[in-house]
């Protein structure tokens, strides 16, 4: 491999995306499940898998935003970690001359 910066670039935003479908999922599913959701088995690894970005999350936001919101700030980073690694993929590319998909 030629460019393994490119390939940090995309295994970074690819694992970005997989916790941000991840605490996605974990929002639809609680809205289904309702008060029952901590019954269920799917929630749960939900919970698992989406762990380590809610618990950094809640490090860096103030104490005066209460837990029950930390999920919907932890997708909001996400989401504009996303959008920035796609912009430094994209300079990236342009810089070396590549055709990137």
């Amino acid at each position: 491999m030629n460019h393994p910066e490119l390939f940090m670039l995309g295994l970074l935003r690819a694992l970005v995306e997989v916790a941000g479908y991840f605490l996605l999922g974990q929002g639809l599913l609680a809205l289904l499940a309702g008060s029952r959701k901590h019954d269920n088995m799917v929630y749960k690894l939900f919970v698992i898998v989406t762990g380590p970005v809610v618990k950094a999350v809640r490090k860096l936001t103030p104490r005066q935003i209460i837990d029950k919101h930390v999920p919907f700030i932890a997708f909001a980073v996400l989401f504009w970690l996303w959008i920035a690694l796609n912009w430094l993929k994209r300079l990236y590319c342009e810089t070396n001359m590549l055709q990137c998909v």
